[in-house]
């Protein structure tokens, strides 16, 4: 037995495949969560980084933002006073080759205004609320796994 074995060939019963299948899906579902961080911490800069270099991204409105750059300015331009929460889940993540994957995932979404006083429960929520799908295209790059393309729309909208 030689003991110049690579990691994770010593796992028993995981093929080296299998195994880099997991460590893709993992990446890409941390790409899911970290652009709803991101975007409810305002962080434009650290959204637009999660996306490849040439990127896109769909808004639900249809609007269609392509690079990093233009990702980092449209989520810079947000209004000042508007907090969100992004509830995310059903993600699903298909690794489809070594380099690219295909994903899915359900957002609910709640919005408030800095402007209003936190109580004991927190701030009130606007009357809107409103329910959505990410539909995502991966790519793994020299810099590790990025989003290729988030296609977001809106299913489901309650008013107050």
């Amino acid at each position: 037995m030689t003991h110049d074995t690579a990691p994770h060939d010593m796992t028993p019963g995981v093929e080296p495949k299998t195994l880099d299948a997991l460590l893709a899906k993992q990446a890409c579902h941390n790409l899911v969560m970290r652009f709803v961080a991101c975007n409810d911490q305002r962080d434009p800069q650290g959204l637009a980084a999660l996306f490849a270099e040439n990127g896109v991204l769909v808004r639900p409105n249809g609007d269609t933002l392509v690079g990093p750059a233009a990702i980092a300015a449209a989520y810079a331009d947000r209004p000042a006073d508007r907090l969100t929460r992004h509830l995310v889940g059903n993600v699903l993540i298909d690794v489809t080759s070594p380099a690219s994957a295909v994903g899915s995932s359900t957002v609910l979404l709640w919005s408030g205004s800095v402007q209003d006083t936190p109580g004991p429960f927190g701030r009130p929520a606007q009357g809107r609320q409103v329910m959505g799908e990410f539909e995502d295209t991966f790519v793994r790059t020299a810099q590790g796994w990025r989003i290729a393309r988030r296609e977001a729309r809106f299913t489901f909208i309650r008013e107050a």
